[in-house]
């Protein structure tokens, strides 16, 4: 039940489970600053996701760990070895899998020689068993002797899995594999592809412009704005504890209603409410994040809101609400309460999860 101010930063230590680490990466292409300068450690047999807007340097922080792009500065690490920097290994040597967007399978060959393709030290009965394994593994032992076209899209992203799998990657590397397969069928791959990996104990890295892919499938989230990561952390500290203000609008739907520090509240339209933290010295005027699924109401023909419409969603109602002063919020509500649009209500808010930031002007 408090709120915390939070200082706009963002810390990143080295520690000994490292098993990729980026220091002091930048990219530019011509007269544009792709990364501007980053540090990113990844942890051992973790599932990683690089999440923002398009064009905001995820593909570009992919390229440099693959070796598909050379950093004009800084230091990359694979494990215990510098694969950037002070030296510089080919990507064919960095043992590193790739699984692209669309997929790269080679269309004139099986699945069983496109998994096969980069096992060049086994012998055919090595080779065999190993690339039955992984057929195994990814739910398609009986494709082995098919070809790319006769397979579905969700098979295909499936072979290309198991064909990244194959060497035994250090680290797995994951450009956007889902977006072009439909909703249904992403949602299943998403949970396949994360009880594949993990099971496998490959470090893996997800480049995502889509939220709930990074939520679903991530330990831990980098969001990503202009080449600077914003911040890192688990799905949940990303959710409800963002750090600055881009976190926060990018990272689901956010609502800002002003407020000011008296004494140990903060009062805005929306309630007043406890403060905790570190408040700066004449920090008064401040704004309140909130979300959606933390604000409730009731309907009550006294209230200082009121209902100016209503989505729906299947499952759920997302209703805007305008305060007495003429801002706007958002509510989401189960589907099986419905509220008449006109309708006078009174506003509940939960603290649990209100940021304050600095007041904006």
């Amino acid at each position: 039940m408090v709120l915390r101010l939070h200082k706009e930063d963002l810390c990143i230590e080295e520690t000994a489970a490292s098993h990729a680490l980026l220091k002091y990466i930048s990219k530019t292409f011509g007269s544009v600053t792709a990364i501007p300068e980053l540090t990113l450690e990844i942890k051992k047999g973790e599932f990683f996701s690089l999440l923002g807007p398009s064009g905001c340097g995820k593909t570009t922080i992919l390229r440099l760990i693959a070796g598909l792009e050379r950093p004009d500065k800084g230091t990359i690490a694979i494990g215990e070895r510098i694969v950037a920097g002070a030296e510089w290994v080919q990507p064919e040597k960095r043992r590193i899998g790739l699984v692209f967007q669309d997929y790269a399978l080679f269309p004139h060959m099986t699945v069983f020689k496109n998994i096969a393709f980069g096992l060049t030290d086994c012998s055919k009965n090595e080779l065999k068993k190993k690339v039955m394994e992984l057929l195994k593994m990814v739910g398609l032992s009986d494709a082995a002797q098919r070809y790319p076209h006769e397979l579905s899209g969700g098979q295909q992203q499936r072979v290309a899995l198991a064909r990244a799998l194959a060497p035994s990657p250090q680290v797995m590397l994951l450009d956007e594999p889902f977006s072009n397969l439909d909703a249904d069928l992403r949602m299943e791959l998403r949970t396949e592809t994360k009880r594949i990996l993990k099971e496998s104990g490959t470090t893996t890295i997800l480049v995502t412009h889509d939220q709930e892919e990074a939520f679903s499938l991530s330990d831990r989230v980098g969001v990503l704005n202009n080449g600077r990561l914003e911040q890192v952390g688990t799905p949940d500290e990303i959710y409800h504890m963002p750090l600055t203000r881009f976190v926060a609008g990018f990272v689901g739907r956010a609502d800002f209603v002003r407020g000011r520090i008296e004494g140990d509240f903060v009062i805005s339209a929306i309630g007043a409410f406890p403060l905790d933290g570190e408040i700066k010295q004449g920090l008064q005027d401040v704004d309140i994040m909130i979300r959606p699924d933390d604000v409730d109401f009731v309907i009550d023909p006294q209230g200082n809101a009121s209902i100016i419409e209503a989505e729906f969603l299947g499952a759920e109602i997302i209703y805007k609400i305008s305060l007495s002063g003429g801002k706007v919020i958002h509510s989401i509500r189960p589907s099986t309460r419905v509220f008449t649009v006109g309708s006078r209500v009174s506003i509940t808010v939960d603290p649990a999860h209100i940021v304050v930031f600095r007041g904006e002007g």
